[in-house]
């Protein structure tokens, strides 16, 4: 595993490489977040991830985007065309190192970005695409973020409305919300974002589930009929396990390494 800055957009980006165990790379293997906290919850499966990939013969990178973890910049100050920049730039510094295909893996609203990155590279052709649990809309997600602060508040005797908060937002107020401060900017780019399938290579999407169920949730059903509609050929699975990107304590869900191994060895 090797630690190091590297210069990004707005500011220098810690990242964290594992090299391939042996030989050359089979495989570039960039990975693309989740947001806010949950990319501080998840860091401990992807970690596991990335060192079987490795020991599998990928490079595989973990980046911190700028305004989270080790990385320069504040939360605020982060919008997502900073983050989609950084992942150029994330990409060159693997490219220059190694000559191999590339696979790009997201988690949650990572899977988000990774939409918006292959749009706008329309050219880029990765060899495949892993989808962890992905967000199919940036609304609904958005939402769902701004609850934490709806409960947070009902807690302390305050009540708020999602209605109330977007408005807030709309008239440029920053929230802070769950320890983090979200700024127009960033909200509305999360909000209009959509899951959109890549145009070519392979596509894994792999979802971690309660014990005793086995089918994709509906709105995961309802985006991955769209995109076989479009002619688009996925993978998907399913494990049982917690949602490590969300639970209180750190845990693993040894099955989504598995499986995600398992399926990439059958693509790559």
């Amino acid at each position: 595993m090797e630690a190091a800055f590297i210069q990004g957009t707005a500011g220098r980006l810690f990242t964290v490489v594992h090299p391939p165990a042996q030989g050359a790379a089979r495989g570039c293997v960039l990975f693309v977040p989740p947001f806010a906290e949950e990319m501080n919850k998840s860091r401990r499966m992807v970690n596991l991830q990335a060192r079987r990939l490795a020991a599998a013969g990928y490079a595989a990178m973990i980046p911190d985007p700028f305004g989270t973890g080790d990385s320069e910049g504040d939360f605020g100050e982060a919008t997502w065309d900073i983050w989609l920049d950084d992942l150029d730039r994330c990409l060159d510094v693997l490219r220059q190192r190694w000559n191999a295909p590339l696979v790009l893996w997201g988690l949650r609203t990572g899977c988000l970005l990774i939409s918006d990155f292959l749009q706008r590279h329309e050219s880029l052709r990765p060899q495949a695409t892993l989808l962890w649990q992905p967000v199919t809309q940036g609304e609904r997600f958005l939402v769902q973020f701004l609850r934490l602060r709806m409960a947070s508040g009902m807690m302390g005797g305050t009540k708020e409305t999602t209605g109330a908060l977007k408005a807030r937002l709309d008239a440029g107020e920053d929230l802070e919300i769950a320890g983090y401060r979200l700024s127009p900017s960033l909200a509305r780019s999360l909000g209009e974002a959509q899951l959109s399938p890549p145009k070519s290579g392979a596509i894994i999407w792999l979802e971690v589930l309660p014990g005793g169920m086995d089918e994709l949730p509906a709105i995961s059903q309802k985006c991955l009929t769209e995109w076989t509609g479009q002619g688009a050929v996925v993978v998907t699975g399913t494990v049982p396990g917690d949602p490590f990107w969300t639970t209180h304590d750190i845990c693993e869900v040894p099955a989504l390494l598995d499986r995600t191994q398992r399926y990439l060895d059958e693509v790559a």
